[in-house]
């Protein structure tokens, strides 16, 4: 037998364990009723764990000279032989209560670990997939529709709920956390366990972040560098220029996101003093600290941050508006400041070797910084006007009136907290916000929308038509001819398809107003997560018009139309140009 059949016979047992591993993972988190098969889980876990040593051992030992299985089997060995040693240490910490009892209070940490060493083993099997298929936008589309699905059936197990699930409210929650939206039909702080929420918030981080980058990260920092194909996905996903350094771009995005995260569940830890409990306090501000950044939208307070205790807490409103605006605004963004900032600073304490750094902030940060300035102080001044006859404003103080308008200004943008009854809002505010919506974060962030980007050159095509230039002009630089072309594209199908929900929507609910439903449907499209109050009442088939929305408005459908009909061998050819009247 060939040395290949050898190592994908052994693959092909080493992957089945693995199922079998997470079968029994997700009988045992997801099933109470199974805590009370001790001694199965007595025999089953140790015999995985056991079984997935040997094999993983003989792939490394008989398959040295092959570098890559090699290296993936001793990582695989190192995670496992590490959790033996965990256990074994709690056990002898615990030497006075018997075996099988410290086996039990201990076996979290073996499960926790083992799901870690699952998740390692994903990315390795994504090395497979571009191998076999390759088309970057089909690839994109296809991560989030998995993840919503097994989100919606992690969401199924009777241990995520309190009183159990419906499919079609199990797949609205987990597309709303996948595509980072926010849009809820049951309370998530009451109507989901504990398990139930972490599955949300991992949803809602790979969802922010992009599984393709996630598994990416893992199977370069795991592996010997990454492939060639695996380079090309995500050069074309980030839209990264240079093709050597596009894997230490997503080892950089994957490091930026979880640092920003950290520090922004540390501040709001501090600004929770008036919740006691560590677990309960910690939990919700790694949890909102996440929702924040992703733009999730989701909270664990069931009146969002408009709960008594919340609506107040401007520190802790500060905090979640800076890291919505980090996430809005995407590693690239933040990355091209910092170069900025660390150049402008080495100059000045270097009085020989200075560098011109005028051109280092380049022109899509120049759009993105200046749209995403005048879109939030514009819509803080609009909401100061609008609402300041209303209940929203008239009760805080003038920092607390700044602070609600600035947070409604920044959330409307695809973040979808609330520190305000979102119902007490003004027709114009509404209307202003739905704007907010529409447009959106930056590209290549966490956020939704057509992107400010998109909404900049459209605005400016407008100025360059008038003055009757052909091309859009910038300072000394001139913006291309596709990416206008794809900006109006996205309008388009954006306008389309929101068109589209909003019919769809009042001939399901013909019981809501008009209002109400564009609203829904706009923040739907845009994953921003703001509502009306009228998401759990929907009917059936308006929850999976929500569902396609969300999904469609966080992949986008011009990614999904170039993945389906973008042809590979495609031949150059130009026919008679001819005009058409545009009046």
């Amino acid at each position: 037998m060939s040395l290949w059949k050898k190592t994908s016979l052994t693959n092909i047992v080493v992957w089945f364990l693995d199922l079998g591993l997470l079968a029994f993972l997700i009988f045992d988190f997801g099933f109470e009723n199974f805590r009370d098969f001790r001694q199965y889980k007595l025999i089953v876990l140790p015999s995985l764990l056991l079984a997935l040593i040997a094999f993983n051992f003989y792939k490394y030992h008989t398959y040295k000279r092959d570098k890559e299985v090699s290296r993936s089997s001793r990582i695989s060995l190192l995670i496992l032989l590490l959790l033996i040693v965990l256990e074994v240490i709690m056990i002898l910490a615990n030497y006075e209560t018997s075996l099988v009892e410290t086996f039990f209070n201990a076996r979290y940490v073996i499960e926790y670990g083992l799901l870690f060493y699952f998740f390692i083993r994903l990315t390795f099997l994504l090395r497979i997939i571009y191998s076999l298929y390759f088309n970057p936008a089909i690839l994109f589309v296809g991560s989030f529709a998995i993840i919503a699905l097994a989100g919606t059936f992690l969401l199924l197990l009777p241990s995520a709920t309190t009183h159990g699930i419906t499919f079609t409210d199990a797949l609205f929650t987990a597309t709303s956390a996948t595509a980072v939206t926010g849009l809820i039909v049951v309370d998530t702080a009451k109507d989901f366990t504990p398990f139930g929420q972490t599955i949300i918030m991992i949803l809602f981080q790979i969802g922010g972040l992009g599984m393709l980058t996630f598994t990416s990260f893992f199977a370069y920092f795991f592996k010997s560098g990454a492939s060639f194909k695996e380079s090309l996905y995500m050069k074309d996903i980030l839209g990264h220029e240079k093709l050597n350094s596009v894997m230490r771009t997503v080892m950089q995005i994957v490091a930026f996101s979880l640092i920003l995260e950290a520090i922004g569940a540390f501040f709001i830890y501090h600004s929770l003093a008036h919740i006691d409990s560590f677990k309960s306090r910690g939990f919700f501000a790694v949890f909102h600290a996440i929702s924040a950044y992703c733009n999730a939208g989701f909270s664990l307070a069931s009146d969002g941050l408009y709960d008594t205790g919340l609506r107040f807490n401007y520190y802790m409103q500060w905090v979640v508006m800076a890291l919505i605006v980090f996430g809005g605004l995407g590693y690239h963004i933040a990355y091209n400041i910092i170069q900025y900032f660390r150049k402008f600073i080495s100059n000045l304490f270097s009085k020989n070797d200075q560098v011109f750094i005028s051109r280092v902030i380049n022109l899509n940060t120049k759009i993105v910084l200046y749209t995403t300035i005048i879109l939030i102080v514009g819509g803080a001044a609009f909401f100061l006007f609008s609402e300041q006859q209303t209940n929203l404003l008239s009760h805080k103080t003038i920092f607390g009136k700044f602070t609600t308008a600035m947070f409604s200004s920044v959330t409307s943008r695809t973040a979808g907290f609330n520190t305000v009854d979102m119902s007490n809002f003004t027709i114009p505010g509404i209307l202003f916000m739905i704007f907010l919506m529409w447009v959106g974060a930056s590209p290549a962030s966490t956020g939704g929308g057509i992107k400010t980007t998109t909404f900049a050159l459209a605005t400016l095509n407008i100025f360059a038509i008038a003055r009757d230039k052909k091309y859009i002009e910038i300072g000394t630089r001139r913006i291309a001819t596709e990416a206008v072309h794809r900006a109006f594209a996205i309008i388009s199908i954006s306008l389309a398809s929101i068109g589209t929900g909003i019919l769809l929507v009042l001939i399901f609910d013909p019981e809501f107003s008009l209002i109400q439903i564009a609203f829904e449907v706009f923040s739907a499209f845009s994953t921003v997560g703001l509502s009306l109050g009228i998401t759990s009442q929907l009917s059936e088939y308006s929850k999976y018009v929500i569902i396609f929305l969300m999904f469609f408005g966080r992949i986008g459908l011009l990614n999904l139309m170039i993945g389906l009909l973008k042809s590979v061998g495609k031949t150059e050819y130009t026919y008679p140009e001819e005009n058409i009247l545009i009046n």
